[in-house]
């Protein structure tokens, strides 16, 4: 305050000077001060990338009345592509949080309300909310506060009702009984139970995942009547209306832009055999001396490098639609990087991490990178990093099962390959004889606005030729 009066002073000297023809005394320039932010303003939830619209608010860490300091932690966020932490970006106090845990949150929406303390640039406090001055946030917020609402007048103006019949009262929960960690999180999610109904014996009423197996241990101990499905009681057809997960609904709207593309299928089946012998002749070898810590090696990344072989000869294959801004029409971009996506199934549902920069890399280093994600993605710490920038995908659904797979594909690609279950069959060999084949089936799913069926054909027999004769991949590995 005494800045400013000062300032004015400084001003009005100058300009009496300036009157009577002293224009030298006092130059033109004057003071600049950061603004002092004693105002409360809403923190709105910045675009994450990717297009990403909304995401689930999985866990705060902040409540109100909370303080908070530039960078701390404000809350965990889980999108379609991975679980993000907001960190604050100025200091002060914590007034509102506008969602609960589970919630969906909406980009360029208020995530808080904080009461911000201490000097910004008025860049930064502009860039927090919507227009207005926070003097004029600060006098609304308290107006609102001293006038009754609506809700208050009515209920000051009802006949009180009867007193409900006495029951039985859990005990109170404490302030931080929705705060949990991910993990803790995570088990709620899979044993079906809601953070809130259960009692948190950790510090102010913290949720442990004791308390969590407690829960569920005692609901199911609970009578068999009450637990027994109306399917199995001889009772009606009931019908239980049940909210996606993030990560279903994020699949529900990402498959639906899918499926616009018109997709068409091409099977083949592949000879595994000398890749087999191949394999086990290298996982001996790195059993002795590994590399990199890779002490064995799948079948994924010979077939992840066998995609990449071809896509060098058919580079169609690792582009995306688009459409030309000036024209309107729809054109083609070519990518020079082959980013292969890998479809693992995760606790948390299908995840596609991506392994980037293929052609540029040794068969160790795709098993090495696999490795890698495959380990985030069982923890559940795959960063927007590692599931961004895919070009094509492999789905590997034959870990788990089937034989014949129509992978569907994932937006902004041109093309997916599934792989089935490895089985062993009797076939013939050259001389007539029978032979034990280890056999493998190879669906591709292809964009049939860009991709041809005879194209799609050439480039799955290049892998199809590499895999079956793995010895050749030597000549071309970098």
């Amino acid at each position: 305050m005494r800045l400013s009066l000062y300032s004015r002073f400084l001003l009005r000297q100058g300009n009496a000077y300036r009157a009577h023809g002293f224009h030298r005394q006092f130059p033109s320039r004057t003071f600049h001060a950061s603004a002092r932010a004693l105002v409360i303003k809403p923190f709105l939830l910045a675009d994450i990338g990717e297009g990403i619209r909304e995401c689930e608010i999985i866990q705060w860490f902040v409540e109100p009345g909370a303080r908070v300091e530039e960078w701390d932690k404000l809350c965990e966020v889980q999108s379609d592509k991975a679980s993000v932490e907001i960190t604050s970006k100025f200091d002060g106090v914590i007034k509102k949080l506008y969602y609960e845990a589970g919630e969906m949150a909406k980009v360029g929406k208020p995530l808080v309300d904080i009461d911000i303390q201490g000097e910004i640039k008025e860049e930064d406090l502009a860039a927090l909310t919507e227009p207005g001055t926070g003097e004029e946030t600060q006098i609304q917020a308290q107006d609102q506060a001293k006038e009754p609402t609506r809700a208050q007048i009515v209920k000051s103006t009802q006949i009180p009702e009867p007193l409900p019949t006495p029951q039985k009262v859990s005990s109170p929960k404490g302030k931080h009984a929705t705060l949990a960690t991910p993990a803790v999180r995570h088990l709620t999610k899979e044993l079906d139970v809601r953070i809130e109904d259960v009692n948190g014996s950790g510090r102010d009423g913290r949720v442990l995942k004791d308390d969590v197996y407690q829960f569920a241990k005692q609901r199911d101990s609970a009578p068999a009547q009450v637990r027994s499905s109306p399917a199995t009681s001889g009772g009606p057809q009931t019908e239980t209306p049940t909210k996606f997960s993030n990560t279903q609904y994020q699949m529900f709207k990402s498959m639906t832009n899918s499926l616009a593309i018109p997709h068409f299928l091409y099977a083949d089946e592949i000879d595994f055999s000398n890749l087999s012998d191949l394999r086990v002749r290298l996982n001996k070898g790195l059993a002795k001396h590994p590399v990199n810590e890779l002490r064995k090696i799948s079948f994924l990344p010979f077939v992840i490098k066998a995609v990449s072989m071809a896509i060098d000869r058919y580079p169609i294959l690792n582009a995306r639609v688009d459409t030309d801004p000036e024209s309107g029409r729809p054109i083609l971009i070519m990518r020079s990087q082959h980013n292969i996506g890998v479809a693992i199934d995760t606790p948390l549902g299908l995840m596609v991490p991506v392994i980037k920069d293929v052609s540029n890399l040794d068969i160790a280093s795709i098993a090495a990178e696999l490795n890698r994600l495959q380990s985030l993605a069982a923890g559940g710490k795959l960063s927007s990093k590692d599931l961004t920038g895919g070009t094509i995908t492999v789905s590997n659904i034959g870990n788990i099962g089937g034989t014949y797979v129509s992978p569907v594909i994932v937006e902004k690609e041109v093309a997916i390959l599934g792989m089935g279950k490895m089985r062993t069959i009797p076939a013939f060999d050259e001389n007539g004889g029978v032979v034990k084949k280890q056999i493998c089936n190879f669906s591709w799913s292809a964009d049939h606005r860009v991709i041809d069926g005879a194209t799609m054909a050439r480039a799955a027999e290049v892998v199809r030729s590499f895999v079956e004769d793995p010895d050749s991949m030597v000549m071309y590995l970098r």
